[in-house]
């Protein structure tokens, strides 16, 4: 009984000993330089918008917040990366939906757990997107264009950033909603779908509203409807797609995690630090001036949010038969 005894009580004081540490270490925390993995390579939007983050996320913490770009594999490298760093909080990622969300479904294994090995910190944006056509197709809204691809299948083309990328998957969820037979043209990122649109030689895409803000614009394509369920402050008049097809919803989100097993008092730190940098005027209208919306989250808000997405592009990634491998 004795030994028992002494068992219990020296296993507490190990218990109490490992919260009393972690509880100082968040207390803290940070004391040293972080790192934001990008997943994708520099000059992209989400590098662009990590980048606005980064610098005044470092100011609130007190301490550098230094962006790094490792791309490949749709994400995966860069998750990888974070997911098998120190859950300490010194390493982070900015992901699109790639790396846990779609990306399990594109391919048949990942070398990491997309749900189980990053744990969510943050809703940081999101990335509105817009249906564009060029000059040929004679349409003028999204009704005109289900008409005219229901009479003419595979007449139309709609171009991508690459198969199971965010317009891939928007163009796939389209065609589904539509009920209509468009073909799609992926191309090796967005600069060079968008020189085909602006070319003619594709007929639609749906992409960021950033890319294609200038182009429309200038008058050099048109604007038929955005991918949010709302009207865009950047393309006033411009209708949510979902007018004509309900429930049509492609605005992907970035968002930030760290890896599995980060002290909970770690998380809420970042957390609070996230939500003050998106509630400064200056940040929001530098996002804003490049068409992302500025948008945090509770941790666990994000975590069903990505749950919820899985689900929903599981589905039109299965109905498309899209691969990456």
């Amino acid at each position: 009984m004795k030994k028992r005894a002494l068992l219990r009580t020296a296993m507490l004081g190990l218990a109490l000993f490992g919260a009393a540490a972690t509880a100082g270490a968040a207390s803290d925390y940070p004391d040293h330089p972080l790192r934001m993995i990008v997943p994708f390579t520099p000059g992209g939007g989400a590098d662009l918008t990590a980048r606005m983050i980064a610098e005044p996320l470092g100011k609130v913490l007190g301490q550098p917040v230094v962006v790094e770009n490792k791309p490949g594999a749709g994400g995966t490298l860069g998750a990888t990366q974070v997911a098998r760093a120190a859950p300490d909080g010194y390493t982070m990622l900015y992901t699109t939906p790639g790396p846990q969300i779609t990306n399990p479904y594109l391919m048949k294994s990942l070398p990491y757990d997309p749900r189980k090995d990053l744990v969510a910190v943050s809703k940081l944006a999101v990335v509105p997107g817009v249906l564009i056509v060029g000059k040929r197709l004679p349409v003028s809204t999204v009704a005109d264009l289900v008409r005219y691809a229901a009479a003419h299948p595979h007449d139309v083309r709609f171009a991508s950033a690459g198969i199971g990328s965010s317009s891939h998957l928007a163009g796939e969820l389209f065609k589904a909603m539509a009920g209509v037979e468009i073909d799609h043209v992926p191309y090796a990122g967005t600069s060079i779908a968008l020189r085909d649109v602006l070319g003619g030689t594709v007929e639609i895409a749906l992409d960021s509203v950033a890319v294609y803000l200038p182009y429309i614009q200038s008058g050099a394509v048109k604007a038929l409807g955005v991918t949010t369920p709302y009207e865009l402050p950047m393309l006033p008049g411009v209708p949510p797609i979902a007018k004509d097809l309900p429930g049509f919803d492609a605005a992907p989100v970035n968002y930030l995690t760290v890896p599995a097993g980060t002290p909970p008092a770690v998380i809420a730190r970042l957390n609070a630090a996230v939500v003050e940098v998106l509630q400064s005027p200056e940040v929001r209208k530098r996002m804003l001036d490049i068409g992302v919306l500025p948008e945090s989250s509770t941790p666990q808000a994000m975590a069903a949010l990505i749950d919820a997405e899985a689900a929903r592009w599981k589905k039109v990634i299965e109905t498309s038969g899209a691969r990456l491998d």
